[in-house]
Order: C-alpha cells, then structure tokens, then sequence
C-alpha cells in the first residue's frame, strides 16, 4: 500500500518550499538574469552609462580566436582532471576495501586532502614545483629534465591538473569506498568460487554494480573542473604561459576583473552556463542508459 502525506491546505507547503525557493531565487536566478541583461550591453570605461549592443558581445567573442581557444583548453583540462581524479580515486578505494588491518588509518589519510581549499592546494603544489626552490622540480634537474612551467604551456597544464586532481581524489575515495562496501560479498564470492580472477571479477561484476555512483561522479567532477579549479588555476599559473591554462572559467574573471570589460565578461559567464547546462544534459540523455540500478 502506497502512503503518501497529504495536507488539508496550502499554506504549510508553501512554508516548507519557501525557504528553498528564496534562496534559489536570490543566489541563482537573480544573478543569473543580471549576467544576461549585462551582457546585451557595453559600459563606458568610466562606468557611468551602458550602451545597448544586443548579441554584440556574444558575435564578438565567438570571432575572438583566443577565446575559442580556452574552449579547447577547457575541454582537455575538465577531461584530464575528472578522468585523474577518478581513476585514482577508484584504485585506492579498491585498496582500501581490500584492506583488513589499519584500515580506518588508511581512509583516514586519504580523506585529508579534501579539506585543503583550492586556493591553498595551488600554492602547495607551486611550492613543490618551482623553478627555483621547489623540491620535486630540484629532483627532476637531477635526472636532466629542465622543469619550467612558467615558460612551458604543457607542463603548465600538467601542474594545474596534478593541483586540481589531488583536492578531488578524497571525495571521489568516500563515493566509490562506500560502493565498493555495498556490493553483497556472496556475489563477488560465488565468482571467486568459479575461478574468477580478481580482475575479471573487478570488470564484469563490481564496476557494473559500481556505475550509478560512477555516473554520478562523472557529473560533478566535470562541473567542479570547469568552475570550482579558479582558485588553483590563479595561484599557480594565472592563465598563463600566453594563457595555456586559460579556461572558461577563468577568462570570465581576466576580462571582467583585470580588463574591466563588464560586458564580455557577462557574454562569457552566459556561454559558460549554457555550455554545463548542454553538457549535463548529454550525460543524463545518453551516459545514464549505460548505468545499471
């Protein structure tokens, strides 16, 4: 029998979504509507009037090479960050759930990380890896490997997505722990039984039965690298070497904070939105069919 809560009136529901329903309003729709209103216009250099250009700002930026540009490099970095981030994190779970002695220590550890900001990370890794007193650039002169990310665009991006990855690994460590746990034990032991290697038994019984939790990470790792990565990417490369590291998100920022241009920077916050949006979308549309439940 099917049992539902009903209420004799309206009243006590609207109370109940009402504070939801604020919130969204005043911290998603409101800045979400100012950012498409701005960028229908371009304000003076002064800021004291706006003129009215219509799609001017979105015809300018998809003629802008530079900014088609940081779609290519956002696609590469969200796709190395969550493909990183998640291939690890689904190893250690593995070991972790493997494991029988000292095993809450090792979750312990790995969970750490997380707790680290963005900004903070980026920084930490800069440490490691700078040109004049990091460690680990300090050792790879010593194997003869010249290490520069302030002049080499690839080594650029391979450190803001190592930065980016290790932050992300201990949420993705919770979520495929806690799958790997949920898996009845008479399943992967009737395999065993069988003469199912651990690796066979790994692809044909637990990553299928780990897949929801997989989409579901799929889904909010890529919407963490396109915005929730600006603080790593500031601290350790600003964009840069000749924005080699410029995503979409942060292209939004360098031409609205340090360009001042109010207008372009809205059009790039529209776009963005409009790219995560579609992008969601596929994942729901085609991704999920692949999911078992």
């Amino acid at each position: 029998m099917d049992k539902r809560v009903t209420f004799r009136g309206w009243l006590l529901p609207a109370a109940l979504v009402l504070p939801q329903l604020a919130v969204t309003a005043v911290f998603f729709f409101y800045p979400a509507g100012q950012a498409v209103w701005q960028s229908l216009f371009i304000p003076d250099p002064f800021g004291l009037k706006s003129q009215f250009v219509g799609t001017g700002n979105f015809e300018f930026l998809l003629n802008d090479p530079f900014y088609r540009a940081s779609f290519v490099t956002t696609a590469v970095f969200s796709s190395l960050v969550t493909l990183v981030s998640m291939g690890v994190a689904l190893w250690l779970a593995v070991l972790a759930d493997r494991l029988i002695k000292s095993s809450g220590t090792y979750r312990t550890l790995l969970i750490w990380p997380y707790a680290v900001a963005p900004a903070v990370a980026g920084v930490l890794w800069l440490f490691m890896f700078s040109t004049r007193v990091g460690l680990v650039a300090w050792y790879l002169g010593l194997l003869g490997y010249e290490w520069n990310h302030v002049l080499n665009g690839e080594e650029a991006m391979a450190l803001v997505v190592i930065a980016s990855s290790w932050g992300r690994i201990s949420y993705n460590f919770l979520f495929f722990l806690a799958g790997l746990q949920a898996i009845p034990r008479s399943v992967i032991e009737a395999a065993a039984i069988d003469g199912a290697r651990f690796w066979k038994r790994f692809w044909t019984i637990v990553f299928p039965l780990l897949s929801p939790t997989t989409f579901f990470l799929l889904v909010v790792n890529v919407v963490y690298a396109f915005f929730e990565t600006f603080g790593v990417i500031h601290t350790i490369t600003s964009g840069g070497p000749q924005q080699a590291t410029t995503i979409l998100v942060y292209k939004v920022y360098a031409d609205g904070f340090v360009g001042q241009d109010q207008g372009s920077s809205a059009a790039q916050s529209v776009i963005l939105l409009v790219v995560v949006g579609l992008l969601t979308i596929i994942q729901f549309k085609y991704i999920e069919r692949k999911v078992h439940y």
